[in-house]
């Protein structure tokens, strides 16, 4: 006979209190620390307002992590948590009283709320509450210290999230006493109207990643670069899907671009820079890097770049101590692999991560690439795939990368000889070619002994983020997996 589990005292409390919500509201002033972060747990699903407005007045920890508590909060229950807020904000008599100070709604404390008390006690937002502004604000002044509200956003066109729009207009309206954090904001709009809006409720030097897309007009791109100039604490950017109107002056498009360069310059911070499918027509070196501190990451994409844009960005400062490279679907018809070689030449000590990828590089090309590969000491991951190259040519830059001592992993290219003669690029597998080549890199690569997972891309898809990789095994067997990549500074070694 199974024995059943006696609800603890703690329980039996709770239930208790929540069976008459007008004795639980007059009794949390005596209500013990340990027990709130359960009873706020089971208030807020069962969706007690007005217990849920107590709650937040009386909540004895500086945060309140509720985005841990519901990946997609209730509105109406989410409102209740709002209006204890209002009532708080009222009290202004005693502010620094409160023990409220942030409303987390971001998911970074996972099993908070399982775990109660003790790790809810622990929570500190340093960066965040140390940095407040000391100057006035409207009528904020630092006595009355600002309700800081933590929250990635989304700028999109079409429907709106309903959470998030009555979140800033709810901030919209008492920016005297609550700012809105946002440490990653995510831009897929060109509506200039609605980035100015949200931008005007957003403290901006909040912003530690920001993600722009689809601007389609130097327009939208000069009106926005204000706002970037102000991010002073940007780490990582990403410009996706830009292009400069072909209708549109090349002074006019030269000008929108400088002044952005002008903002970018003001980003101290940047370390990461992801450029996709971005393209400023008419010219010269791109003034948006003119002005960069030093990189630790870049990423360029699908851009339309001539030899002088890449040569004039590898001899910029800001790539002089690069930790990881990106280039991938580039016409290497627009620049010269010398211009490459530089520039792996210069970081050839501090570059941890190289990707040259879907390049169109041949045997020949591949050949004169070697030299300056094997100088990059510190590399721990180096991708190659989607270059055509011969399996003579690929068994040679396998035993180059098998004496990188740091090395962890490898993406390389299916060779020429593992396709139908026939077909022009992308070719199609030719199974039995294939698993010839796959039996002679398995002995070539047991002779070898790497130290670092091999794995041979066949397949992939740069839009759907998705990969078809064949990795040796230690028994020498090939397994067969599909993949999507992380980031440059996060990938899987």
């Amino acid at each position: 006979m199974s024995r059943r589990t006696l609800p603890s005292l703690q329980h039996l409390a709770m239930q208790s209190l929540l069976s008459n919500q007008a004795l639980a509201v007059s009794a949390l002033e005596d209500l013990p620390v340990l027990l709130f972060p359960s009873l706020f747990m089971e208030v807020y699903a069962r969706a007690h307002t007005e217990m849920l407005k107590a709650l937040v007045q009386a909540w004895p920890f500086p945060c309140l992590p509720l985005g841990d508590l519901a990946e997609s909060p209730d509105l109406e229950t989410f409102k209740a948590v709002l209006d204890g807020l209002d009532l708080l904000l009222a009290k202004k008599e005693h502010p620094n009283r409160w023990k409220l100070q942030v409303l987390n709604l971001r998911n970074e404390h996972p099993n908070i709320w399982i775990q109660g008390y003790p790790s809810m006690a622990q929570i500190s937002y340093p960066d965040v509450l140390t940095d407040r502004p000391t100057e006035s604000c409207g009528k904020m002044t630092t006595v009355e210290q600002p309700l800081i509200l933590l929250m990635d956003l989304t700028i999109k066109d079409g429907a709106q999230d309903a959470f998030q729009g009555h979140l800033l207009q709810w901030v919209r309206e008492r920016q005297e006493q609550v700012q809105l954090c946002s440490r990653k904001l995510r831009i897929l709009s060109g509506s200039i109207y609605k980035i100015q809006k949200a931008l005007r409720v957003v403290r901006l030097d909040s912003i530690q990643e920001l993600v722009v897309s689809k601007f389609p007009c130097p327009e939208v791109l000069k009106t926005f670069a204000p706002y970037l100039g102000q991010m002073k604490n940007l780490h990582i950017l990403t410009f996706s899907k830009m292009c400069g109107s072909y209708f549109t002056s090349s002074s006019r498009n030269g000008w929108c671009s400088c002044k952005f360069g002008a903002q970018l310059g003001q980003l101290q911070h940047l370390q990461e820079l992801y450029v996709h499918d971005v393209c400023f027509h008419y010219e010269k070196p791109p003034s948006i890097l003119r002005t960069l501190t030093s990189l630790k990451t870049l990423s360029l994409s699908s851009c339309l770049l001539s030899e002088a844009h890449l040569r004039f960005l590898f001899q910029c400062p800001c790539t002089k101590q690069l930790k990881h490279l990106r280039l991938r679907s580039l016409s290497t018809v627009c620049f010269s692999l010398e211009t490459l070689l530089d520039l792996l030449q210069g970081v050839a000590g501090t570059l941890e991560t190289l990707a040259l990828e879907d390049l169109a590089f041949t045997d020949v090309q591949l050949s004169a690439l070697l030299p300056a590969l094997s100088q990059c000491s510190q590399l721990r991951f180096f991708s190659f795939y989607g270059n055509h190259i011969s399996m003579a040519a690929l068994q040679i830059l396998l035993s180059h990368t098998a004496q990188m001592g740091h090395l962890r992993r490898g993406l390389y290219p299916a060779p020429l000889e593992s396709y139908y003669p026939q077909n022009q690029w992308p070719w199609d597998i030719h199974p039995e070619r294939f698993a010839q080549v796959l039996a002679v890199l398995a002995q070539t690569l047991m002779d070898m002994r790497p130290s670092h997972k091999v794995q041979i891309c066949t397949k992939f898809s740069h839009y759907l983020n998705k990969y078809r990789f064949y990795t040796l095994e230690s028994n020498g067997s090939w397994l067969l997996t599909e993949e999507h990549l992380s980031g440059l500074s996060t990938l899987s070694l």
